[in-house]
């Protein structure tokens, strides 16, 4: 259960601490409005829709944490790890969108968290799947 907790308690803090932000500083930025909502937006909406469907396929105990089943289909073949992109998908998208100092500042860190958390979790995934992760990792790339 500490997992979960040390997983999504985390995760929401970082969103939630955006969202505020960008809200509280809105437009404050000199982005233009077509690029705002030109490229923020599809951002946003694309991060989302890959976060979620893969959470729905793992489960969320899985994307918090637990053992399951190592996943290699889908976005999987394309990279090891398509939810922490799509995360920060989801953090671009809504810097740009919100043209926030403050949420670009925190955007900063939660990026560079969600970059370093796949180097975590890499000696997990190696004792808990052996052989089948050392395939994996050899052919698939890490993020893109």
């Amino acid at each position: 259960m500490t997992t979960p907790i040390l997983v999504w308690v985390p995760t929401f803090t970082l969103f939630g601490i955006l969202i505020a932000l960008g809200v509280i500083e809105w437009g404050s930025l000199p982005i233009p409005t077509w690029l705002r909502f030109g490229v923020g937006l599809p951002l946003i909406v694309a991060g989302n829709v890959v976060v979620w469907s893969e959470a729905a396929k793992f489960g969320f105990a899985q994307t918090g944490g637990a053992k399951g089943t190592l996943r290699t289909s889908g976005i999987y073949r394309y990279s090891r790890n398509p939810q922490y992109v799509a995360d920060i998908a989801m953090i671009v998208g809504w810097t740009v969108l919100c043209a926030s100092p403050g949420a670009a500042l925190i955007s900063f860190a939660g990026i560079a968290v969600l970059i370093a958390a796949p180097f975590a979790e890499e000696p997990w995934l190696k004792k808990q799947y052996g052989s089948a992760f050392e395939d994996y990792r050899a052919t698939v790339r890490r993020f893109l």
